[in-house]
């Protein structure tokens, strides 16, 4: 019985490195790069537009980030921004345009079981880890940052 479980267990591992594609680190950076880089472009873009029109650069990098937010959750709904990442990996999940993906990916994955059950409980299944462990570490620092101050 155990030399079927290992033989299955090989059988299966051969199966997956045959389907599994396999793709070149150099390749894989070089779409990363060239995905993040017009998502910052097009940032820049939209920060560039936002002071022609009189705003403050603060203000104006306030509303380029809500504009690549609000893109971002629309491209998702639509189907796009999924593409973009299987084509750009870490390049499209990087930006806050990937984080805003992570939000709403499973509010619509899970929508059909519900308000509460559906997205309630399972909109920060990939990005609460991220939130959980920016805040923790924030507060290290700044704690630390408070504590070298009061020396």
């Amino acid at each position: 019985m155990v030399q079927d479980v290992e033989k299955r267990n090989k059988s299966y591992n051969q199966y997956v490195e045959n389907v599994t594609k396999k793709a070149g680190c150099v390749y894989n950076c070089f779409k990363a790069f060239i995905t993040g880089g017009i998502i910052c472009t097009i940032g820049q873009l939209i920060m560039n537009f936002m002071k022609m029109t009189g705003m403050t650069a603060d203000d104006a990098a306030s509303y380029t980030t809500l504009i690549l937010v609000a893109l971002s959750v629309i491209f998702t709904g639509f189907g796009i921004y999924p593409l973009i990442t299987s084509f750009g990996g870490a390049g499209a999940l990087v930006p806050i345009t990937g984080f805003a993906n992570s939000i709403a990916s499973p509010a619509i994955e899970y929508k059909k079981e519900g308000q509460v059950f559906g997205i309630g409980c399972k909109i920060f299944t990939i990005a609460g880890p991220v939130i959980l462990y920016g805040i923790f570490f924030s507060w290290i620092i700044g704690l630390i940052y408070w504590i070298i101050s009061l020396m």
